[in-house]
């Protein structure tokens, strides 16, 4: 039997529940490898070469070419893989392209609280920092785009996002930075508004870490050939060669060696995004995985979204608040989840506010997110009673 609570909602059954996530993988990265993925599927013929070698570079370039296409990339925009996952990228961009206007930083989360950092204190540009708290998304109207403005696309641990890009004008003077790794193939994103992105394979794609992709427009390429940095910069940052850019970091001739397996890796899951109908595709499987999770947050009255409002709440990276829990609950709870094999990784970020966080992303399968419902109900009454 099962107590109904008063908002109408029900406590966990006493026994465990039937039924489990086939697939139980619901960190927010590494994140999910798609369905049907196994190490035996990846493609070896480049595994053992030189990434200089033809077919090194030829698997670079299709990899490449692979996620333009998934992407809907314009032939205006330049896509490199880079080391450092999506921090070397978004570093990258930073410390090559910064420094010739004005810096507006945008945080409500910790990796965007990480650029702020990286902007204020490393680089000492004195950048105007607009926060908010998490689970809230600062006011976009004040952003003054005659600065270069930096900011996540979607903030991995607040489960906020940006709506859209309709606050990016148009004839902006500055450049836009997006950190959009968790955002990439679970958005439309209009990248005519959007000079440098950066993400990483390692989330909707379910790629493996430490490669990161680095995207620019036309005027990101013109910032780097017009303007020279104030600091000096390592060898893995440097995107110029005789005052031009390195044209080649973005056919496929990385600056430093890259993981053939991972590309390999990479390349299965571009493939795989291709046969579930490319961006499209990939972005309904997201808002599926997205909105079961939300009926099973409405249908409990403990949990909750800490990103209130709807249309910047994250379809990828969803935190959940648990009434009542603080950081050893959620440590027991997530604990007793991956004990049983019914879910993986689920507590939130170390640096949020105590909850939950689940993985929505392309690769989770929906049936797998709505079998975790009895689970949550099951856990949570386990660790009150405990």
């Amino acid at each position: 039997m099962t107590e109904p609570t008063a908002a109408g909602a029900t406590l966990a059954p006493a026994a465990k529940p039937a039924t489990k996530p086939a697939r139980p993988f619901f960190s927010s990265g590494p994140c999910a490898k798609p369905p049907g993925w196994s190490a035996a599927a990846l493609a070896t013929d480049s595994l053992g070469r030189s990434h200089r070698s033809k077919v090194g570079k030829t698997r670079l370039a299709y990899c490449i070419d692979l996620m333009r296409e998934l992407l809907n990339l314009p032939e205006t925009h330049r896509i490199g893989i880079v080391p450092g996952s999506d921090t070397g990228a978004f570093e990258m961009a930073m410390w090559t392209m910064l420094g010739a206007k004005p810096v507006t930083t945008l945080a409500w989360e910790s990796f965007g609280e990480g650029w702020v950092t990286d902007a204020a204190k490393q680089l000492n540009l004195n950048p105007t920092i607009i926060r908010a708290d998490y689970g809230q998304l600062p006011d976009l109207s004040a952003v003054d785009f005659s600065n270069d403005v930096l900011f996540t696309w979607n903030g991995t641990t607040s489960g906020v996002r940006v709506p859209n890009a309709d606050w990016i004008p148009a004839d902006r003077e500055g450049l836009t930075f997006a950190d959009a790794t968790s955002a990439v193939f679970a958005y439309d994103i209009d990248w005519a508004k959007i000079d440098v992105a950066t993400f990483s394979w390692q989330k909707v794609l379910g790629g493996e870490g430490a490669h990161g992709v680095l995207i620019l427009g036309p005027r990101a390429v013109e910032r780097l050939e017009t303007h020279v940095p104030a600091w000096p910069l390592p060898k893995v940052f440097r995107l110029m060669s005789k005052g031009k850019l390195a044209e080649g970091v973005f056919k496929g001739e990385t600056i430093n060696t890259p993981s053939m397996l991972a590309v390999e890796d990479a390349i299965f899951a571009l493939e795989w995004g291709k046969s579930v109908g490319g961006a499209k595709g990939l972005i309904a499987r997201s808002d599926a995985n997205a909105a079961a999770l939300d009926k099973i947050v409405a249908d409990r009255d403990w949990l909750g979204h800490l990103a209130v409002e709807t249309a910047s709440r994250s379809k990828t990276s969803v935190c959940l608040t648990v009434a009542g829990a603080d950081e050893a609950f959620i440590k027991s709870f997530a604990a007793l989840l991956e004990k049983e094999g019914a879910a993986y990784d689920v507590a939130g970020y170390r640096d949020a506010p105590a909850g939950l966080r689940i993985w929505c992303g392309a690769t989770v399968d929906t049936a797998d997110i709505e079998a975790l419902g009895p689970w949550l109900d099951w856990a949570y009454a386990q660790t009150k009673a405990a």
